[in-house]
């Protein structure tokens, strides 16, 4: 083959990726047209209501109403009380993959003090403590739902451009780490189909409004609640020697835990390791018989979270042998249900999304910085046993100006998550998340020839 040959196909192949990424642009065009018009004809007054009116965990009986009845109006089938308010929408147009999309819905029991026009003044029977709390959307569970009811519209719009089945869910009680395994624990997967492809995503406040933030590996850390009990002996304060002191015990099992992390992973692994809540006894001078501690115990991938669970008992048990209790007395460390393995995403799956994000919205608009913190989600239990090809992303939500001044120190600092002062800017997030979450759509359900 020649040189002049080589140089023509080169252009060729050249000039056809250039009209292709054109026309894929022109395409997010229209996209985003039809985005913003529904936003400003209906969603965004979706958005201020559901802010307005949240609902605790387990108890999301108005909000997942009104989803259902969007979603059907729409043309899915759903099915509604899926491990307990759980949704499950169903729209089948051809062959082609199960791909399913999540949203979380439920509030937190936060007075809010943000000062929107909106704000929420609810308050709410906790179903689980049976005591009334103010309830606020401090998380922006409000965006995900707004926008998965933007994308149903968007998809229903565009049934020449896919084939497959879509699966939307709406999730209940992730605050609390339960809806996702409630979901599954009613056969979820048996009933509706397991997915061939899983996406979920997050607004965050301290993100430019907009923005995706994709990584490979994991974007969330795995949780783990676990109380550890450590036995003693009563006795007078004046006579120490008369008793096995608990809390001099469970002092040396805190320090002893942070080698955990220090000495037992290796220093590019993350892990998290917190004692949150040490109690033990009544009066100055009485030695108690019981010291009670409170850990969170975070990781990012299986083998950690194996690692410093089995580390804690070892620990816990062994300190208290040293420390002379019968092995009927030992520290006993109970794990917590309200435990979450590690989010990880499926490192091919990222960088197609991405490639096919970036040459819709713009490169500038797509970012991969690793996330900061340890906060944890409980969407792995819909995507790791079995296990499915899934992504979990980020959508930004705050003004890049306010968040700038807030760097620099001279404007006040972005509300936190959780945070009673929490708040987003709606509209770019939830037009952003509609946009991100069609495209994935589109081209994990692109028809094939």
């Amino acid at each position: 083959m020649s040189i002049k040959t080589i140089g023509w196909i080169t252009l060729t192949l050249g000039s056809l990726l250039a009209i292709a990424t054109t026309s894929l642009a022109h395409a997010n065009d229209d996209l985003v047209d039809s985005i913003q018009a529904d936003y400003e004809n209906r969603l965004g007054d979706m958005f201020e209501e559901f802010h307005a009116n949240p609902e605790l965990s387990l108890a999301e009986f108005k909000t997942s109403k009104k989803i259902a009845k969007e979603l059907r109006t729409h043309g899915f089938s759903v099915t509604e009380n899926v491990g307990g308010t759980g949704i499950v929408a169903l729209l089948k147009n051809g062959k082609g993959p199960l791909v399913m999309m999540r949203a979380d819905m439920d509030g937190l029991p936060v007075q809010e003090k943000s000062g929107l026009p909106y704000a929420s003044k609810a308050t709410q029977l906790d179903p689980v403590t049976q005591k009334t709390f103010p309830v606020m959307h401090a998380c922006g569970h409000d965006v995900h739902i707004t926008s998965l009811i933007g994308t149903a519209k968007q998809m229903v719009g565009r049934k020449d451009q896919w084939s497959g089945t879509l699966m939307l869910i709406g999730q209940p009680a992730e605050e609390r780490v339960l809806g996702a395994r409630a979901m599954m624990e009613d056969n979820l997967w048996q009933r509706f189909g397991k997915p061939d492809y899983a996406l979920a995503f997050h607004v965050f406040s301290n993100l430019q409004a907009g923005v995706i933030n994709v990584v490979e590996g994991s974007p969330f850390a795995g949780a783990d609640t676990v109380d550890i009990y450590v036995h003693g002996v009563g006795a007078h304060g004046a006579y120490p020697h008369a008793g096995r002191d608990p809390i001099v015990l469970g002092s040396q099992i805190v320090m002893a835990l942070q080698t955990l992390v220090s000495r037992e992973l290796s220093p590019r692994q993350s892990g998290v390791v917190t004692v949150g809540a040490f109690h033990s006894g009544t009066k100055h001078n009485i030695i108690s018989d019981l010291a009670h501690l409170q850990l969170t115990v975070r990781n990012t991938n299986i083998k950690t979270r194996e690692t410093l669970l089995q580390g804690i008992k070892r620990i816990a048990e062994n300190l208290g042998r040293a420390a002379g209790l019968p092995e009927d007395k030992l520290p006993e460390v109970i794990y917590s249900e309200e435990s979450v393995p590690p989010t990880i995403n499926n490192d091919a799956m990222v960088r197609r999304l991405k490639n096919v994000w970036q040459t819709a919205m713009g490169e500038d608009r797509v970012t991969s910085h690793q996330p900061e913190g340890m906060g944890a989600e409980d969407f792995p239990f819909f995507t790791t046993d079995p296990e499915i090809k899934s992504v979990y992303f980020r959508v930004g939500g705050t003004d890049k100006d306010y968040i700038a001044a807030a760097i620099s120190g001279v404007g006040p600092a972005v509300p936190s998550h959780h945070s009673p002062l929490f708040k987003i800017q709606p509209e770019p997030a939830v037009t952003a998340g509609i946009e991100a979450t069609v495209l994935a759509l589109l081209d994990l359900m692109a028809p094939t020839q």
